[in-house]
């Protein structure tokens, strides 16, 4: 027996057999130490003549989690992995990968590399550089479709989405039936090899393209085209592993690293990269720590049992919380209880659920007209209608009848979390939790702390949206929060580029052609005009200067236009069609609007202008709400525009791309708005402080510290 200690790699031998164990917590992150340790195990085992096959695998529950991109930034990258999977595959003796669990990116590329792969039936692996602007670049695009077929290897690289092991028989020499039963087939198989298979290199193996792969190829192509708008990256895929088909195994190889490289050198690819560490980091806050202690959270209320209150509702439900959801007449809660179980029947239609599933989601929910009924939850929800004087008797009555140490919630999305805690005698336990609408849907949650919310309330709440599955951004006190807030000048440009005279589906298309899953005035349609016309009615104070505010989308609710639900609004809806349609009519109005608030119409209104007044409007409130203070990082107003606003993750969020523009630039563009449009430039299109400041500096939002 021979071992070798290495931090990041073990190196052991017995009966012949060189164990090479990846033991780099948390993932086996490809890094320069675990590569080092791979191609000097390698090197060490073909040396000693006492060793017949080689092993590669993970001391953790996981092969591999890929390539470490925090050195994507650069740094000393010899050995680099593709010379670490050549010098496996073309190793003199056989190599084996076994997989204890999922390999990813870099990770299965090394086991492709090897030349036998053992893995267990519930393992999944994935390809998933695509998610990072870029195609894998280690020799990914060409063995794996002399492994799997066309269909599956462009799948499973173009979309970067995980795969069961069993859909890859031709990847995996053995699949044991359980994760314990590895060692033991392992150990069986090793003995099985011999002779000619016993170094099955991947990339001798000969592909041709076919009538029916180019097929395959053509089908993808569309496909990708469609699903995959704006984004650079898919198309690169498809290019690479065309070459596996197209081109020797070296051309190939050569051909995936220029592909990788004109990925690895765009915007996109910075800003996709961006995003998955601005993910990760919104988790991480200064509220608390390690030592804060954590509330158990086993029963939750909802008030409310509407759209909104039995979508947060589901979400508990889905997570194997018990929920009681409180309306004051049997007649709506019975209402909302059919709505959930209706929900649930659909996706078990869509076979997302099955019926035992359904059921048991819906055995957790109970239902209630009694406030007294809830002094035994860990965790009230309030969503009801969106007035403060309805808010804080509800909480009044919560603050009665809940137990001490019960969190109080409320969803919110607008109104000011701190006076609705004074309605309470324990605003320590308040906090905002703003779920997205639909609440079973959307992946975002803003969890809004108060003036006295306590630490182990904050961190009782932000480790609880982990266990719902969302995403949860830690937000401070304002209006709106932080995306309510930025969505108001979005909007606000928008429906003064219509009242200047431009039309809502040339504004609209200005950004989609951005990236935005639909133009704001679409949104505002889908939302209700009615909804954005009550919060200006509430907001008068504020908007009370300018007389030509939401002049056009006032006089459309008036008119009973507030949208799809209507079926008209901004555009026109045929019954059960959710396409909109322009309606001329609309124009006139906004023409008799501007004419009575002496507002100029303009012809020669540009996309350019359109992009840059509407979209750095929003970027221009992002530093406001940066420089309070009411996000604590840049990154985490990006996490919040991808996820509950539709901004295209190529573009790694508001601040993000304002970064990648450059904000001298976006200073530059927004000052030269404000000086053309006179009062209204004026009253609206004011740079931030912290605009100008970091523009002047030569700074990014990215780096800001407060």
């Amino acid at each position: 027996m021979t071992q070798t200690d290495n931090k990041a790699v073990a190196y052991d031998v017995q009966q012949g057999v060189a164990t090479l164990t990846m033991q780099s917590a948390p993932v086996n992150a490809l890094s320069r130490a675990l590569r080092v340790g791979l191609i000097g195990g390698i090197e060490q085992a073909i040396n000693d003549s006492g060793v017949k096959a080689i092993v590669v695998t993970s001391a953790l529950p996981i092969f591999s989690g890929g390539a470490d991109i925090s050195e994507f930034a650069g740094g000393d990258l010899s050995p680099n992995l593709p010379e670490v999977l050549e010098k496996i595959e073309n190793a003199s003796k056989p190599v084996v990968a076994v997989l204890p669990g999922p390999a990813f990116g870099g990770g299965l590329e090394v086991a492709l590399a090897c030349h036998h792969r053992i893995t267990f039936a519930d393992n999944k692996v994935g390809l998933p550089e695509v998610n990072l602007g870029i195609l894998p670049g280690a020799g990914g695009t060409q063995r794996l479709p002399r492994l799997a077929d066309a269909q599956t290897a462009l799948t499973m690289i173009v979309t970067g989405k995980p795969t069961s092991v069993l859909k890859l028989p031709g990847v995996f020499d053995k699949i044991s039936d359980k994760p314990e039963h590895l060692l033991e087939d392992t150990k069986a198989y090793l003995a099985s090899l011999g002779g000619a298979t016993a170094i099955k290199r991947t990339c001798d193996i000969s592909l041709t393209m076919s009538d029916g792969t180019q097929a395959v190829f053509d089908a993808v192509v569309a496909q990708t085209k469609k699903a995959s708008k704006g984004f650079f990256a898919p198309l690169k895929c498809i290019e690479a592993v065309r070459g596996a088909y197209t081109l020797a195994f070296e051309d190939g190889l050569k051909n995936e690293g220029k592909l990788f490289m004109e990925c690895m050198n765009t915007p996109q690819a910075r800003a996709q990269q961006h995003f998955f560490f601005a993910e990760r980091a919104a988790g991480h806050v200064s509220d608390f720590d390690k030592s804060t202690p954590e509330r158990a959270i086993e029963k939750v209320a909802i008030i409310g049992a509407g759209t909104m209150g039995g979508g947060i509702a589901m979400n508990f439900a889905n997570a194997g919380i018990p929920v009681t959801m409180l309306e004051l007449k049997e007649e709506a809660l019975q209402k909302g209880l059919a709505l959930i179980r209706k929900n649930y029947e659909n996706s078990a239609k869509k076979g997302k659920l099955t019926q035992e599933q359904v059921e048991s989601r819906m055995a957790l929910l109970s239902g209630t007209t009694t406030y007294d009924d809830l002094s035994d939850v860990d965790l009230v929800i309030e969503a009801v209608f969106e007035k403060m004087e309805v808010k804080k008797t509800v909480f009044s009555t919560l603050d009665r009848v809940c137990k001490p140490g019960a969190i109080l919630a409320s969803n919110t999305s607008t109104l000011d979390i701190d006076e609705i805690a004074t309605s309470t005698s324990r605003p320590q336990d308040v906090i905002g939790l703003h779920f997205f609408s639909p609440a079973n849907v959307m992946r975002l949650l803003e969890v809004v702390k108060a003036e006295k919310t306590s630490p182990e309330v904050i961190k009782t709440c932000m480790k609880m949206a982990k266990r719902i599955k969302k995403v949860a951004v830690l937000v401070g006190v304002c209006f709106g929060f932080v995306g309510n807030r930025m969505i108001e000048p979005y909007g606000r440009e928008a429906n003064r580029l219509l009242l200047e005279g431009a039309s809502p589906e040339q504004v609209d298309k200005v950004l989609t052609d951005f990236g935005m899953p639909m133009g704001p005035f679409t949104m505002g349609d889908m939302a209700g005009l009615d909804i954005g016309y009550y919060v200006r009615q509430s907001r008068q104070e504020h908007i009370a200067h300018d007389p030509a505010y939401g002049a056009v989308a006032d006089r459309l609710v008036e008119m009973d236009r507030n949208g799809l639900k209507t079926g008209r609004g901004t555009y026109n809806y045929e019954p059960g069609s959710r396409v909109p349609i322009p309606d001329p009519e609309v124009l006139d109005i906004a023409k008799k609007e501007a004419q009575r608030l002496g507002v100029e119409q303009r012809s020669d209104i540009s996309d350019d202008e359109i992009l840059v007044r509407v979209m750095f409007s929003l970027i221009n409130e992002g530093a406001c709400i940066l420089e309070e203070g009411i996000a604590a990082k840049s990154s985490d107003i990006d996490v919040i525009y991808v996820y509950g606003y539709g901004f295209p993750v190529f573009r790694g969020g508001p601040m993000q791309y304002a970064d990648e523009v450059g904000l001298q630039t976006i200073l530059d563009k927004l000052t030269t708005y404000r000086d053309q449009l006179g009062d209204y430039g004026k009253m609206w299109l004011e740079p931030s402080d912290l605009l100008v400041k970091l523009a002047q500096e030569g700074g990014s939002f990215k780096h800001y510290k407060k």
